[in-house]
């Protein structure tokens, strides 16, 4: 399925009421019900993103990646899911599927990830946990937790005041 300037794979599984903006790269990912994709977002392979979630333009989210229901990605989040990134082999051949590791990254139900933040793979970012914009995650955050900087710290928590 292909809108204007969407290429959407026919290997995506859409879920009920997905609302697609313009500019959307989607192939081999999962996106569940009641959830946005924005404009100039792309999602890759073996991503999947759960049911009520906002996902604000710019962002990419790459293979591994698995985003439970109700969380808000805000705009240019980028997720990255190779510890050790390189374009060629040892011995400068390019690289293919079976010369890196794949490391999952999973964001929990109900958190939010502020604009331009960077998640380092292999982390968890804990249910209801708030990501400054900016920041670069690079070890779990726990549920309920406030993190922010480079590299993200605790800074506070969300509480009766924080929550809807």
């Amino acid at each position: 399925m292909t809108g204007q300037f969407q290429v959407i794979a026919p290997d995506v599984k859409l879920g009920r009421n997905v609302r697609l903006f313009h500019f959307v790269n989607l192939y081999g990912c999962e996106i569940g019900d009641d959830s946005k994709i924005g404009t100039f977002v792309e999602v890759q392979k073996g991503a999947r993103i759960g049911a009520r979630c906002k996902i604000s333009s710019h962002t990419f989210i790459c293979e591994g990646v698995t985003i439970e229901d109700e969380v808000f990605v805000g705009h240019n989040v980028t997720f990255v899911n190779d510890l050790f990134p390189r374009a060629t082999t040892a011995d400068g051949q390019p690289q293919g599927e079976a010369d890196w590791v794949c490391v999952p990254t999973r964001v929990c139900r109900g958190a939010s990830i502020g604009s331009s933040a960077t998640i380092l793979c292999g982390v968890t970012i804990g249910a209801g946990a708030m990501v400054g914009a900016g920041a670069v995650v690079t070890k779990d955050v726990p549920a309920g937790a406030i993190v922010a900087g480079v590299p993200a710290v605790v800074i506070g928590t969300m509480d009766d005041s924080h929550s809807r």
